[in-house]
């Protein structure tokens, strides 16, 4: 899976004149998932390939909700859009949030919470990641709590946590991720045809990837030799 644009956001529109290009790159690889996050929903449709009907098999599409006012300007127009596959990244968290409204048809295959990470980090508080848990896991959907943030908030104590691979491991620890139903992609090869299982790329994670927030969205090892130093 690629990440496009997370430092910037795709559908900026100074990224209008490139944005066509990008999406035939898209469609060439299907053997490709791609992975997309907006804050602005209400641009995405009048971006769209002019071919895209319902949308490519191999493009997940995100919006993100900080707080409650924010799910409920984006959620909806992330539930009327055409896309196969669909989530929410609530991140940074830095307020209560609620989505049990918005899991119930069954659009929504992923939700991420992540603490904030800058300086100057507003407060994140565990009860606020223990609901969304608890929502996803009553309707199945995988949720993933990849790091804390900086500050965090549990049982009225505050927590500075400056290194962020503590970050991710304290995440991990809290056993607030959920493995919900699995998204099914549908990757093709160059003329069309569905890839078989035993040819897509095969997941392997490292001892280290135990401890890490991250793993169940991760594209495991790259064989990079970090680990040996």
């Amino acid at each position: 899976m690629l990440r496009v644009c997370m430092t910037s956001d795709f559908f900026l529109e100074e990224a209008d004149a490139w944005r066509e290009e990008a999406w035939q790159i898209m469609k060439i690889r299907s053997d490709v998932k791609f992975y997309l996050l907006t804050k602005r929903p209400e641009r995405v449709r009048d971006c769209l390939p002019k071919d895209w009907g319902e949308g490519y098999e191999n493009v997940f599409f995100n919006v993100t909700a900080e707080n409650q006012r924010r799910a409920d300007e984006r959620i909806p127009l992330l539930l009327e859009l055409p896309f196969q596959h669909k989530g929410v990244m609530c991140a940074p968290l830095v307020g209560p949030v609620s989505l049990e409204k918005y899991l119930v048809d069954g659009q929504i295959e992923q939700v991420l919470a992540d603490g904030e990470s800058y300086d100057g980090a507003r407060p994140c508080h565990y009860e606020w990641v223990k609901g969304l848990r608890e929502e996803c896991e009553r309707h199945d959907v995988t949720f993933v709590f990849c790091t804390t943030g900086r500050c965090f908030v549990k049982d009225g104590k505050t927590y500075h946590i400056e290194k962020g691979s503590l970050r991710s491991e304290q995440a991990a620890r809290s056993g607030l991720s959920y493995q919900g139903k699995k998204r099914q992609f549908v990757l093709r090869d160059p003329w069309g045809d569905p890839i078989p299982e035993e040819y897509l790329y095969q997941l392997h994670f490292r001892k280290r990837c135990e401890s890490c927030g991250m793993k169940l969205i991760c594209n495991g090892c790259s064989d990079c030799g970090r680990c040996g130093k």
